[in-house]
């Protein structure tokens, strides 16, 4: 395993970083990971070609994304990612995705602390006023993270994903900058 020491946003237990080529084999098997994504909803059948392009496209500078590899401080092991995209400079919102991949990963707050991670990067760094992000309604775990932060839940997108011969709901959820300077600015 390559060793990465580019630590873009740096937390107690894991890193941001832009994605490398070097992460095609972690990725490409991280895309694979069934239960990664029934949570995400991703029904797309990924050839390691097709990862490799995508790696190409997101590890390249955009204004209307940020592509970032969660990874572990103690191996450096690529875990998730997790992306601002839809940058809206104007009217300064974005919408937030994440996922980790590897069931020994989730529910250990990897997630809650990449999420808090990006949030404050976005903004702080990038000033944006209005994060958004959808949920599906089965993903109670990651309903309550994005409550626990601050998110408000704000409508519902009724049959959004059809999984596995069933229809499921996409809960709308944002988080506002007051809302999240009250919450997570000490001092």
């Amino acid at each position: 395993m390559v060793e990465h020491t580019i630590k873009f946003l740096e937390g107690d237990r894991i890193y941001l970083r832009p994605v490398e080529a070097e992460d095609l084999d972690a990725y490409y098997t991280f895309l694979m990971d069934p239960e990664m994504n029934k949570w995400t909803g991703t029904q797309t059948v990924f050839s390691k070609h097709s990862a490799a392009n995508w790696i190409e496209r997101i590890a390249t500078p955009s204004e209307e994304r940020v592509d970032l590899m969660i990874l572990t401080q103690t191996s450096n092991q690529l875990i998730g990612e997790v992306v601002l995209n839809d940058i809206d400079p104007v009217n300064r919102r974005a919408n937030i995705r994440i996922a980790i991949s590897g069931e020994n990963n989730r529910g250990q707050g990897y997630g809650t602390e990449a999420m808090l991670l990006m949030l404050r990067y976005a903004f702080g760094t990038l000033q944006l006023h209005r994060v958004e992000l959808a949920v599906y309604a089965f993903n109670e775990r990651a309903l309550h993270v994005y409550e626990k932060l601050g998110f408000k839940r704000e409508g519902v997108q009724r049959d959004y994903l059809y999984w596995n011969f069933e229809y499921h709901d996409a809960i709308t959820m944002s988080l506002l900058a007051p809302e999240y300077r009250t919450l997570h600015q000490k001092g």
